[in-house]
C-alpha cells in the first residue's frame, strides 16, 4: 500500500487489510483504485442529535455545518467513485447513481439517501431498516449501516478502497468483511480510535 510523504507519518491502525490514517485528506491522498466515502453534506445534520443520540449524551457536533469544499479532491482520487451525498455536490451527470431507502424513517429523518458514482451503470438502491442497524451504533451522529456499505461496495470494482472520511469505519470495516484491502483518513482521533477498535473485532466471513 502507499505510504505518506511525510515518514512521520505512521498508521493510527493497520492490520493485513486495514489502513488507518489520522490526518487531513485535504492535505495528503493516497492512490486506491475505488473511492466509497461519506463526506459532511452541509445540512448540519451532525449538530441535530436524533433522539438516540440525545439519549445517549451526543453532543451537537459542527463538522457538518458546511459541505467539504474540495470535492474534486474526491473525485480525482481514484478511477471509480461513489460518494454518498453527492446529491448535494455539483457533480457531472451520472446514470451510476445508489440509493438507501429507509421503509421505518420517522418523519423527522429522509426517508432515503443517495450516492453519487461515475460508474456506467443503472441506477440501483437497497431497501434496509433504520432499527435494523441499532446494534451497531457506535456514537458516530451519521453512521451507515454495515450491511449498506457492503451492499455499496460489492456494487463497486475490485480493488484497494479509499475512505477519506473513515468516520467510526464503517466502510473499512465492510471492505474488511469482504476480503478487501481499505484505506481510511479520518481527522478526528477520536473516530479513529472508534474505527480501529471495530476493524480489530472483525472476522473475516462472520458478517452477514
Amino acid at each position: 500500500l502507499p505510504v505518506p510523504p511525510d515518514d512521520d507519518m505512521t498508521p493510527y491502525y493497520a492490520d493485513d487489510l486495514v489502513t488507518i490514517y489520522h490526518g487531513d485528506c485535504r492535505e495528503w491522498m493516497p492512490e486506491a483504485d475505488v473511492v466509497v466515502t461519506d463526506p459532511p453534506y452541509g445540512i448540519d445534520f451532525a449538530g441535530q442529535p436524533t433522539k438516540w443520540q440525545r439519549l445517549a449524551g451526543q453532543k451537537p457536533e459542527r463538522w457538518d455545518h458546511k459541505r467539504f469544499g474540495d470535492i474534486g479532491l474526491i473525485v480525482d482520487a481514484a478511477p471509480f467513485v461513489c460518494i454518498w451525498g453527492g446529491n448535494y455536490y455539483d457533480l457531472p451527470p451520472s446514470r451510476g447513481w445508489m440509493a438507501w431507502t429507509k421503509p421505518d424513517a420517522p418523519p423527522s429523518m429522509g426517508s432515503v439517501e443517495f450516492a453519487w458514482t461515475n460508474l456506467n451503470q443503472n441506477a440501483r438502491h437497497i431497501s434496509y431498516s433504520i432499527g435494523a442497524t441499532n446494534a451497531e451504533r457506535v456514537g458516530h451522529p451519521t453512521q451507515k449501516p454495515l450491511a449498506v456499505m457492503r451492499w455499496c461496495l460489492a456494487g463497486m470494482p475490485k480493488g484497494t478502497v479509499l475512505d477519506p472520511f473513515a468516520g467510526s469505519g464503517t466502510t473499512l470495516v465492510a471492505a474488511k468483511s469482504l476480503g478487501r484491502h481499505s484505506i481510511g483518513i479520518e481527522i478526528e482521533e477520536r473516530y479513529c480510535e472508534i474505527a480501529a477498535q471495530r476493524c480489530s473485532q472483525e472476522v473475516l466471513g462472520l458478517v452477514g
